[in-house]
């Protein structure tokens, strides 16, 4: 037991971690945890989850690349740590994960990522900046005199409205599509209940059957948008079929707001926590990228991924995984690496050593990173830029879920609001 952290207890002989992720203290300051870990040597044993996990930066970036580990359930593997135990009642939650990107290897994995990344490339997101400006500005220009909590009046608004609109999916379906999203991200918290499992099914299968719904009209008219792009999308003579598209949907919805809103939060809390002019980090498209480089890496909005072993892969400090065997790669750990980054609790966008894994790495690098670093970018830089005063109006708490790094509230307030 640390006697500064008194949740937290270490073996060091046998690298054995027994850590509540559910602790509040920890929630709210994962990062105090992290710096004991990492002078511990970075991989250890988490036995609340039952897995190894990596958190060296050097050890995770290797491991994302790493062909020996894979997202996709190897047959004989236990249920993983996010979907542990009895499955039938999880079928249409099932249905959608089975023809995920997320959860595939090659060759299938290879061929969806061919059809669906012709839409990513940045080129192609980077004509969505001046729709993304205007929003952003739209929506400074409704804020209320006072305090005004960020994350439902911008950082929310900002990625549904452009993926509804990227896929051709009605706007004011927004509410809909966020209570669909959160009842099936829930299924990846640990801890969850039945409650929460029997509610994220019954999401999937309203999701699914009103894209199933919606991409039937598509194909009787199709439109310029995603949706229809994706319909039509093959390589070769390979399309899409009907479950891989919604399953290819249901994932570009879901990632394509989830994080961005966290990340959103979070890099405007450590704007507003570090004391930093913030008149000058968005001064340049340069400064402006490196702003948000750096708020991705200082409080990155997903904190542990988890790979299966495909063979039996030796981790290093005794950690040796067995086929079949889960290890968790923790990003936000990663990130605060003392081995990789001069002062890495310091928010520096100037900073030389500037690097992060918040999308991860390899085959599996987040497919929607072009368009999230350009909401954030054109989103946070609006912002900034209206409000250069922007100030916290309260104390941000983050959300009590781990490993989603997000906040509950963003209070602030500014004295240009509606000025």
């Amino acid at each position: 037991m640390d006697a500064a952290l008194p949740y937290l207890g270490f073996d060091q002989a046998t690298r054995r971690l027994r850590l509540d992720p559910h602790e509040p203290a920890f929630v709210q300051d994962p990062y105090a945890a992290y710096r004991f870990l990492h002078a511990q040597g970075s991989t250890f044993f988490w036995e609340d989850y039952g897995i190894w996990c990596l958190g060296g930066f050097d050890e995770v970036n290797r491991a994302l690349r790493d062909r020996r580990l894979g997202r996709q359930k190897p047959p004989g593997a236990a249920d993983s740590i996010a979907n542990p135990g009895e499955r039938a009642h999880v079928a249409a939650f099932d249905a959608v994960e089975a023809n995920s990107l997320l959860e595939l290897e090659p060759p299938v994995h290879t061929r969806l990522r061919t059809l669906v990344n012709r839409a990513f490339v940045s080129r192609q997101v980077e004509r969505l900046r001046p729709r993304i400006e205007a929003l952003a500005n739209e929506l400074v220009d409704a804020f209320d005199p006072g305090d005004v909590d960020l994350l439902p009046r911008f950082a929310t608004p900002i990625p549904i409205t452009v993926i509804a609109e990227m896929l051709g999916v009605p706007v004011e379906m927004g509410p809909q599509l966020l209570d669909w999203s959160h009842r099936m991200v829930a299924m990846y918290m640990h801890g969850r209940n039945r409650a929460a499992e029997d509610s994220a099914n019954e999401a999937a299968h309203e999701f699914a059957a009103f894209l199933r719904a919606y991409v039937h009209e598509r194909r009787r008219k199709p439109g310029d948008d995603l949706l229809s792009l994706l319909i039509a999308a093959q390589d070769g003579e390979q399309k899409l079929s009907e479950d891989e598209l919604i399953s290819s949907v249901i994932l570009l919805l879901n990632a394509g707001h989830e994080a961005t809103v966290h990340q959103t939060g979070n890099a405007v809390r450590s704007i507003l926590l570090s004391g930093v002019d913030q008149r000058a980090l968005f001064v340049t498209p340069e400064a402006t990228a490196a702003t948000v480089e750096e708020g991705l890496r200082h409080d990155a909005p997903l904190h542990m991924f988890t790979r299966y072993a495909y063979e039996t892969v030796d981790l290093g400090n005794g950690a040796v995984l067995e086929p079949g065997e889960q290890v968790a790669l923790m990003l936000g750990m990663a990130n605060r690496d003392p081995r990789a980054f001069a002062a890495p609790d310091r928010f520096d966008p100037g900073r030389a050593d500037q690097k992060n894994v918040s999308f991860g790495a390899g085959i599996h690098f987040c497919i929607g990173a072009p368009l999230a670093r350009l909401e954030l970018q054109a989103g946070l830089k609006v912002l900034f830029e209206r409000l250069p005063d922007l100030r916290l109006a309260a104390e941000p708490r983050y959300r009590g879920t781990y490993h989603f790094h997000g906040l509950e509230r963003l209070d602030v307030r500014s004295d240009l609001m509606n000025a």
